[in-house]
C-alpha cells in the first residue's frame, strides 16, 4: 500500500473513532464473508462493521486519543464503530458469537474508559434504552396515580367531615 493511500485510510478510521459513541474491537478469524455481512446485519444501521489492518488502527486510534487497543489489535481483526445505542450493538455481538464461536470479542472502547469483554457481554444483558425508559414512566405513572388516588381520599373524606358538621349543628340546635 502506497503512503498516500495508508495516510487516507488511517483518516477515514480517525473519522470513525470520532463519530463513534463506542467502539468493539473483535477477531473475525475463520468467518466466511456471507457470515460477515449476516454480522453486519445483526449489528444494525447505527453501527459500522469494518475490517481493519492492525498497523493503521492503531495509529489512528492512538491520534484520537484511545489507548484502549494497544497490544490488543493482533490477527484478523475488525472494529464495530457504533453511533447508537452500545447495548444494542453489543446484544448483535453476541447473539452472532453464540452461533458463531469464531468470534471473538477482545476489547473496546466507551466514555472514555476501556471495555473488557465482560463488560461487553454486561452490556448485552442489559435492557435497551427504550425499554428501561418505558419501564420508568410506568413506574412514574403509578406512582402518580396512587398520589391521585390518595389525594381523591383526602377529598372526599373532607366532604363527610363537612357535611356531617352542619348536621351536627342542627341536631344540637333542635335538642335546645
Amino acid at each position: 500500500m502506497a503512503t498516500q493511500e495508508k495516510i487516507a485510510a488511517v483518516s477515514e478510521l480517525k473519522e470513525l473513532f470520532e463519530a463513534s459513541n463506542a467502539v468493539i474491537l473483535t477477531e473475525y478469524r475463520g468467518l466466511t464473508v456471507a457470515q460477515l455481512k449476516e454480522l453486519r446485519r445483526a449489528l444494525g444501521a447505527e453501527t459500522e462493521y469494518a475490517v481493519v489492518k492492525n498497523t493503521l488502527a492503531a495509529i489512528a486510534a492512538k491520534e484520537v486519543g484511545i489507548n484502549s487497543f494497544e497490544g490488543q489489535l493482533q490477527g484478523p481483526s475488525a472494529l464495530a464503530f457504533i453511533k447508537g445505542d452500545l447495548v444494542d450493538a453489543a446484544k448483535g455481538l453476541r447473539d452472532f458469537a453464540k452461533a458463531n464461536p469464531q468470534l471473538i470479542v477482545k476489547t473496546g472502547y466507551y466514555e472514555g474508559e476501556t471495555l473488557t469483554e465482560d463488560d461487553v457481554k454486561r452490556y448485552a444483558d442489559l435492557e435497551s434504552r427504550e425499554v428501561l425508559l418505558s419501564k420508568v414512566a410506568g413506574g412514574a405513572k403509578a406512582a402518580i396515580a396512587r398520589v391521585a388516588q390518595a389525594v381523591d381520599a383526602l377529598r372526599v373524606k373532607l366532604e363527610e367531615q363537612e357535611g356531617a358538621a352542619p348536621a351536627a349543628a342542627e341536631e344540637a340546635s333542635e335538642e335546645a
